[in-house]
């Protein structure tokens, strides 16, 4: 059975400059491998308090312990995304 993926309303990308509470978050929030906003990132579009909330998280989870290398922070995030049916 196939699931079918959420729906949320979202600011494109294309409009993140128009806004300058976006627009400042713009580049921060962008995959530095491809240059888009991923998905799960792009949904707190239309709050961009919860979006500066979540990179603020993010960051602190994959830099803010000495006790891991990021090599292992990334391989941790992996294994969990592929246990949830994520691809993130």
């Amino acid at each position: 059975m196939m699931k079918n993926p959420a729906w949320i309303e979202i600011v494109p990308e294309t409009e993140w400059a128009n806004d300058d509470s976006l627009g400042r978050l713009l580049e921060k929030v962008k995959d530095q491998e491809n240059g888009r906003v991923d998905n799960i990132m792009a949904v707190h579009s239309i709050n961009p308090r919860s979006l500066e909330a979540h990179s603020a998280i993010y960051s602190s989870a994959m830099s803010g312990t000495a006790s891991l290398r990021k090599v292992e922070r990334e391989l941790i995030a992996f294994v969990v995304s592929l246990e949830n049916s994520c691809h993130y």
